[in-house]
């Protein structure tokens, strides 16, 4: 969410392409919401206010997830990006740091520029 924030590239590729395509979704659980706000203020109401973003409650289930890790934000994620049956596949975690994921049960999509 920061790296958005910040003008990455392959970030606002990915926010286009959920305006822009039918079937495209990209989901901003809220914990990570607020942790890129903390990091660079304003990023949540831009993202927000975003179409094609789909902000994710932190509801019973994903609070109780939540609530067997450190970080709320990493957590809130890996929750997001499980099966689910609205998601029956699962969701992509899109980061600029891939190396945090290497031992999570989550699919990654690397957001930074290829050397």
């Amino acid at each position: 969410m920061v790296a958005a924030g910040q003008g990455n590239v392959l970030a606002s590729r990915l926010i286009h392409r959920a305006h822009a395509e039918a079937g495209w979704f990209l989901y901003a659980p809220s914990c990570a919401l607020v942790e890129a706000d903390r990091s660079r203020p304003g990023t949540a109401e831009h993202l927000a206010a975003l179409p094609g973003i789909i902000l994710l409650d932190l509801d019973l289930p994903a609070a109780l997830a939540v609530a067997q890790r450190e970080t709320w934000a990493a957590a809130h994620s890996e929750y997001a990006a499980r099966p689910s049956p609205d998601r029956p596949e699962g969701a992509i975690v899109a980061t600029t740091l891939p190396e945090r994921w290497e031992h999570e049960p989550v699919r990654v999509l690397d957001l930074n520029p290829s050397p």
